[in-house]
Order: structure tokens, then sequence, then C-alpha cells
């Protein structure tokens, strides 16, 4: 399998993962002419998408939803709370064949794809395992405010994954926001901070992650390199190299 974050940031969300059977979206947050174009540059057929796995109902992560969808006839996935906010937002339509996520989780051009719960303040988020036959596994997990266990159960042996790093505290905390924009970002329904993320990395590394992908990172209350090297110094501490033990890479927008 390979994962590819096609859209990372606060304006629009969406990460392909597929193989040579085919693919699915998780997210669809940019139009869907975007999407289809992002496909095609990352060498993949829009219409080998055989589902998309919606995160929650936040606009940048459901912008491009139902146009996509209507298009090429592509089932949508998420859980019941989700499911309902999305036909209160009118993203959901009849011609399109949208299902609960089973418990057990449910299997798409070869690709089992479970979900998990994450914190966030909207209807029932979650995130994402998709796991292949031979058995590798890619987790995607963001817009959450702290990671819980359920989370970082989910997480652990995971061949690949892309997390969260949304923001710097202090910028937050410094920055031009209003009160109750801030209070929401660093609540446990907000967002993933850089030092919340790079916590749990060297425990997934010893999980057996060798892939990381930082991701969902606000424009204005974080940097790319910023990002990195909070994540890079964890690393550090425990003793792992770069590029030797693991691969360290920031989703761009």
């Amino acid at each position: 399998m390979k994962l590819v974050p096609l859209f990372s940031s606060s304006s629009g969300n969406c990460t392909y993962i597929g193989s040579a059977a085919g693919g699915i979206l998780i997210d669809s947050g940019v139009s869907a002419k975007r999407i289809a174009l992002a496909l095609r540059d990352n060498g993949v057929d829009p219409g080998r998408i055989g589902a998309v796995f919606v995160t929650h109902e936040h606009t940048d992560h459901i912008t491009g939803l139902r146009v996509f969808c209507e298009r090429g006839h592509i089932p949508v996935f998420a859980t019941a709370g989700t499911l309902r906010a999305l036909r209160q937002a009118g993203a959901l339509t009849a011609n399109i064949q949208a299902s609960v996520m089973p418990k057990g989780g449910v299997e798409v051009n070869g690709i089992l794809v479970q979900s998990f719960r994450t914190s966030h303040d909207c209807a029932e988020p979650c995130g994402f395992t998709c796991e292949a036959g031979n058995g590798e596994k890619f987790a995607v997990a963001t817009d959450t405010g702290f990671l819980t266990e359920e989370t970082c159960a989910a997480l652990l042996g995971s061949d690949t994954v892309l997390i969260e790093s949304n923001h710097e505290v202090t910028m937050v905390q410094n920055g031009p926001y209003p009160y109750f924009l801030k209070r929401r970002i660093l609540s446990d329904a907000g967002h993933l901070s850089n030092s919340a993320c790079s916590e749990f990395l060297p425990k997934l590394l010893q999980s057996g992650t060798g892939r990381f992908i930082l991701a969902h990172l606000s424009r204005e209350n974080n940097t790319p390199d910023l990002a990195y090297a909070t994540a890079r110094a964890a690393f550090d501490i425990a003793g792992a190299k770069a590029g030797v033990d693991y691969e360290l890479t920031v989703a761009g927008a």
C-alpha cells in the first residue's frame, strides 16, 4: 500500500490510501475537481476510489464530498453521528450510498478499514486504520484534542502513521486569535499540539512504526520546521536516528 496526503491543513484535508487493486480516500475537504487533479498527479485514476471514509463533519474535511461521490457513484462510510451531521449539512443526498462504519470494519479494494474514536468538538469524530492482506497497516489520526486510550491502542503497530501536529501552544497563546478560539484549540476537544504529538512518537517507533507524517498543521499557529524539529527532538532523546530508524515528513497543504 501507499499513503499520500493529498491535502493537509485547516483549509482542507484529503488522504489517499491504496494499492494496485485500487484505493480509498479519508476525507474530502477540498473541491471534487482539486481532489481528482491531485489523484491524477499522483498516478491514481479517480475512478478506482472504492469509498470515502469521513472522520467528521467540519467543512475542511467534507467540502468536496457530495460532488465527488455523486459523480463517481462512490459510497461513504462514517460513524452514525457523523452521518446524521452530514445529512443535516446537505453533504449527502439520496444518490450517495452512505453507511455506518461496522464494528468489525469494512473491506474496500483489499483494504480492511476500521475506525477508532477521537476527541473533537463535533458529532462523533473518529480516525481510521487501514490494513492490507499482507498485514501492512496504515493509520490516520487528526483533529483530536488529545490521544485517547482507544486512539493510542489503534495506532500502535502501524507501519505508517499520519498524525496531527497542529499547533505550537505558545503561538496560540500569544497569537491574534480571540480568547474563545484559543480556548477551543487548546482544549481536550480541539487539536493536537506539537508537544503532545511528539511525546507519543517514540512509543509508536517502539511498536514498529517506521514512517511518520505530521499533518493538519495550522498556518497561523505552527510552521513545518517547528513541527518537524519538535518531533525530531523526541526521537533524538529516544536515541533513534532519522533515515535509519525512522522516516519523518510533514504533509504539505
